[in-house]
């Protein structure tokens, strides 16, 4: 086993790589914020043993904004993590829109404590690189930043080699959340990293929750200059892990003791294809991602955690079938699951 020292800071956190579950949003029917069942999913996810929480991102929900609910969200975040743990975590603020806006909530954020701002550039693709550029730039003198590659399915787009190079060279870029559920855009992020000689300033964490178990265990080895640099992903920060949050953390941990350049047992690869299975029932890969975050939120409704799944958004729902599909993987892939964990711990959470 590789033995790691544990970082004292929620940077040091961040840098190390770790366990960060978007944090989803627990409403009432009448779409008002279930305050109880927030701080509860925030216990479950410190108790189950994240290294941190990502807020106001994608899984949170867009719609907070529009809700006028964004800064109470993040600030119900980081009051019940400081009342139920002690240990640093790094806190990953989701910041979006057009430049006044992203300050508006970077400027947020960074009140609230939180480590980084987790940039969502989707408002800018209709823009030059250059522009987009610049809008992170000027984000980027708020607070420490993470660079967010989003799938075009849920409102992202694709952004060059030559984008994320000049990415990677800004100076408060401390990590790159790598979600384009495409390899060939993933290893273009990876090439630009390198590009920028950045590999040993910022950590690559990956959100593409297709290919979880793999990205963690693999090496980007990418010539440079006539030699080898190679790279790893430390890290995941994930819609995936926002249910089953407690067997993510085991399965990030035995993959996190494998040394470098270790060889990897067949079975886990073979739980890359587990993990994946059950990510395309629960976040509706059939339909394009429609109904991804009703199908967390279906996950903790059945747990206790949740009372429903309803959305901001009405038309965001279950897609025809997905209960179906979310029951057969909760079927066939017990080992993923943590309604042991959730049993066990509910009634503390909900107190």
């Amino acid at each position: 086993m590789t033995t790691r020292p544990l970082p004292d800071t929620p940077l040091g956190v961040f840098r190390s790589g770790t366990v960060i579950p978007a944090h989803v949003l627990a409403l009432t029917e009448e779409l008002r914020i279930d305050e109880r069942r927030q701080r509860a999913l925030t216990r479950y996810y410190l108790d189950a043993g994240v290294g941190g929480l990502a807020v106001g991102v994608h899984t949170t929900q867009f719609g907070i904004r529009a809700a006028g609910l964004y800064t109470d969200v993040l600030r119900l975040a980081v009051e019940t993590a400081d009342d139920w743990t002690d240990r640093p975590l790094a806190l990953v603020a989701g910041v979006t829109g057009d430049t006044a806006h992203a300050v508006d909530e970077a400027a947020i954020a960074n009140g609230l404590g939180y480590t980084a701002a987790l940039v969502n550039i989707a408002w800018w693709k209709d823009r030059t690189e250059a522009e987009t550029l610049a809008h992170v730039r000027e984000v980027a003198e708020v607070m420490p930043i993470v660079g967010f590659a989003l799938l075009p399915e849920v409102g992202g787009f694709h952004l060059s080699r030559e984008f994320w190079a000049e990415f990677a060279a800004i100076p408060q870029v401390i990590g790159i959340k790598m979600a384009p559920f495409n390899r060939y855009r993933t290893i273009d992020i990876v090439r630009g990293v390198v590009d920028a000689h950045a590999e040993e300033r910022l950590t690559l964490y990956t959100g593409n929750d297709d290919h979880i178990v793999a990205d963690l265990l693999q090496p980007f080895a990418v010539p440079r200059d006539g030699r080898t640099v190679t790279l790893r992903v430390r890290g995941g920060l994930l819609g995936h892990w926002s249910v089953w949050t407690r067997r993510a953390v085991e399965l990030f941990e035995r993959i996190r003791s494998l040394p470098d350049g270790a060889d990897i047992p067949a079975e886990m690869l073979a739980l890359d294809t587990a993990v994946t299975d059950a990510n395309a029932a629960i976040y509706d890969a059939r339909n394009d991602f429609a109904g991804c975050i009703p199908g967390c939120h279906e996950v903790l409704r059945r747990q206790g955690l949740f009372a429903g799944t309803w959305c901001l958004d009405p038309a965001e729902r279950l897609s025809p079938g997905q209960l179906e599909l979310i029951d057969a993987v909760t079927r066939d892939y017990p080992e993923l699951n943590d309604d042991d964990f959730v049993t066990a711990g509910l009634e503390r959470w909900l107190a």
